[in-house]
């Protein structure tokens, strides 16, 4: 008997949209779209005193989705990545409002910042390419919706509902629970890597993070009294033997693996 899901943990990784950056930023420079995207990540590190020259959602296209489906006892079920191996931008997009308004209806939704960016990209996309998601944006109980428990926003849950900035993000929170975190690379490596063809490499980077996502909702389910301490610790090592039986055919999990100390 299959393990029913309970939660999906999830996690996107965009790249900026250059035609769109030229096409609304920069219409009378006579420039490229390469250049208009480094041109607007300058802007915008000035902006921010240096702190950060990643590009707005609005201006962002998907081209990974990973997904970790978890049962009642959040045990990891399976990892899937949307339109693997192809990774087609509105096949994506088409297949993710498939998931969320069909299998995963039933499913409460666990992500790092997903009110912030994740949905609000999907929604955009689902804008651009014609694509109706009706309970998500009609039903109050749906994820769209801050206190309910269809969306649990990590992020957003531990800063207070922004409160505090949250310096460090998923890498500092996965660290502090001796997770890897960010090891190789960073967010801000994937509009190179993307450009230079790797999408294999974007693809691991996505799985590592759902991955650490996944083990801070453990650990936030002891906060709120879901689970024990000795019960998250039996998962967490349940789970890694859930990745050591996958790594041959999931990609990510050997890396994850290797950086899990």
């Amino acid at each position: 008997m299959e393990s029913k899901v309970k939660y999906v943990v999830f996690d996107i990784e965009s790249v900026p949209d250059a035609n769109l950056i030229k096409q609304v930023k920069y219409p009378h420079l006579q420039i490229s779209e390469h250049d208009a995207v480094i041109k607007f990540q300058e802007e915008i590190l000035n902006v921010s005193d240096g702190s950060t020259w990643f590009i707005p959602v609005t201006f962002q296209l998907p081209v990974i989705v990973s997904m970790l489906e978890v049962d009642e006892k959040f045990f990891p079920i399976r990892m899937r990545t949307l339109d693997e191996p192809h990774f087609r931008m509105e096949q994506i997009v088409r297949q993710f409002w498939d998931v969320i308004e069909g299998e995963y209806n039933d499913a409460a939704f666990v992500t790092f910042n997903g009110r912030g960016f994740d949905f609000p990209l999907m929604e955009l996309m689902a804008f651009r390419f014609g694509v109706t998601a009706k309970r998500h944006f009609k039903d109050k109980f749906a994820s769209r919706f801050r206190f309910g428990t269809k969306h649990i926003d990590l992020h957003d849950w531990l800063s207070n509902y922004s409160a505090i900035k949250m310096q460090g993000g998923l890498n500092l929170l996965a660290k502090v629970i001796g997770k890897p975190g960010k090891v190789e690379m960073s967010g801000d490596d994937v509009y190179d890597l993307y450009k230079a063809g790797k999408i294999s490499q974007i693809h691991e980077y996505c799985v590592g993070d759902v991955l650490d996502t996944y083990f801070v909702f453990l650990r936030t389910r002891v906060m709120v009294g879901e689970l024990s301490a000795e019960r998250e610790n039996a998962i967490v090592q349940q789970a890694r033997i859930f990745l050591e039986q996958n790594k041959s055919t999931a990609k990510g999990f050997e890396q994850y693996l290797r950086n899990w100390k």
